[in-house]
């Protein structure tokens, strides 16, 4: 399926959002220079024997994008798409995330470029053990913490930890997070960004008058996030109507089993062909439903200046990493939209990625009902900071976010000083 207004320089979009963020601070060319430019980037060969007895390369990179408040932190992608632009974005949103949410970490982003669906289960923990190797000297519990992403699980994390520890002499359950429970996972973690993105939709739709019970929803993107998104949206009484995966996109008006669709995603491994519903002619138009709620969650870049006119929706709550254009942004604001940005509505991910650092620095675990307390203190306290700063300076909420976010990093980084 092609995405409609995908966009090919995420890049360009992050750094006009910081570009934006640093003319209301006030700050200098010099200070904006600072903030684009990520602090170390490693590009990596990574060769793999084949099943076959083949070998091909494939290339890997890792970004660090600030170390001011502390180590890097960010998700590893596998993915045909992964270019050094991307992962450069990439990190650079996950500094502002961390930032705005209070998470003591930089932003980091890794990517590997391949397809993860062609290869075996072999040559994926080949790829993933001899990536880590080659990263190795920059990550850490420490340095840089690596989590899940697309195209990568707990799995992956799990052979990531143990490479690391292996060459370690030790056991490091802190090099990564997004492990499985028995090595060190944090019970709440794989649904964490999806809770996140919940609790802020919900509010939202609240602050612009929508009450969730009745209200309508669409999801795109049916993997790690968009799937929990649309299961809690339904709990929440919020009839989803409409959700799409890279293969197509189905629809139902009178709202979708979420449950029955999920079975039917494990079963034939999409959305496309689920009898309860009708096909959309092009998963694109997902996007364009005439819907109170728009979550996007799949990949960056598929609104832009030209489909933002045609997205219905009255609340856009961004699941994905930039799925919106700084154009875009603009044509919904003068719309009357309301943009919940990704550094704000995706945040949920990270946060308990911190539990999960911190349970496993200290050797003690928390209950489930603990974890999914704190990440719902939490994602509601930043939104109502995020809101609070928008209404009190009247600009978009994604200004008010990324200039917040700036700002705390800035701070920490002049508090810190130039070396030498």
């Amino acid at each position: 399926m092609t995405v409609l207004g995908a966009t090919k320089d995420p890049l360009a979009d992050a750094r006009t959002q910081l570009s934006r963020a640093v003319d209301v601070l006030g700050y200098s060319p010099g200070m904006f220079d600072m903030l684009a430019t990520p602090r170390r980037e490693l590009t990596v060969s990574v060769p793999l024997r084949r099943d076959d007895g083949s070998v091909e390369l494939l290339v890997g990179h890792r970004v660090q994008h600030n170390l001011s408040r502390g180590p890097s932190k960010g998700g590893l992608r596998y993915s045909p798409d992964v270019t050094l632009d991307e992962v450069r974005a990439l990190a650079m949103w996950m500094t502002w995330k961390c930032a705005l949410v209070d998470v003591p970490y930089g932003g980091a982003k890794g990517g590997v470029r391949f397809d993860p669906r062609l290869y075996s289960r072999g040559e994926l923990q080949r790829i993933t053990r001899r990536y880590t190797s080659e990263i190795m000297p920059i990550i850490g519990p420490s340095q840089d913490i690596p989590a899940p992403d697309i195209g990568t699980d707990e799995q992956t994390m799990a052979w990531m930890m143990d490479t690391y520890s292996v060459n370690s002499g030790h056991t490091v359950l802190g090099v990564v997070t997004g492990k499985p429970v028995a090595l060190g996972g944090s019970l709440g973690r794989a649904s964490a960004t999806s809770r996140g993105v919940v609790h802020v939709a919900l509010a939202a739709m609240r602050h612009r008058g929508l009450q969730p019970v009745g209200a309508t929803a669409a999801v795109q993107g049916f993997g790690k996030v968009g799937r929990g998104a649309a299961r809690f949206l339904a709990e929440a009484g919020v009839r989803v109507v409409g959700v799409s995966d890279q293969y197509g996109a189905v629809h139902a008006p009178e709202g979708l089993d979420v449950p029955a669709l999920e079975a039917h995603v494990d079963a034939t491994g999409s959305v496309v062909d689920f009898g309860a519903s009708e096909a959309l002619p092009e998963g694109g138009d997902l996007l364009f439903l005439d819907v109170d709620l728009l979550v996007p969650a799949a990949v960056e870049g598929v609104i832009d200046e030209t489909n933002a006119h045609r997205v219905g929706a009255r609340v856009i709550v961004e699941g994905a990493n930039g799925p919106t254009s700084p154009a875009a942004d603009d044509i919904l604001g003068a719309n009357g939209q309301l943009v919940v940005p990704d550094i704000l509505a995706n945040a949920g991910g990270v946060i308990v990625s911190y539990f999960e650092w911190v349970q496993a620095n200290q050797a003690y675990w928390w209950s489930e009902k603990e974890v999914e307390q704190r990440l719902e203190e939490r994602m509601v306290r930043a939104w109502e900071r995020v809101r609070d700063h928008a209404a009190r300076h009247d600009i978009p909420l994604r200004l008010a976010a990324t200039s917040m976010a700036v700002e705390t990093v800035t701070t920490a980084h002049l508090a810190r000083g130039l070396y030498p």
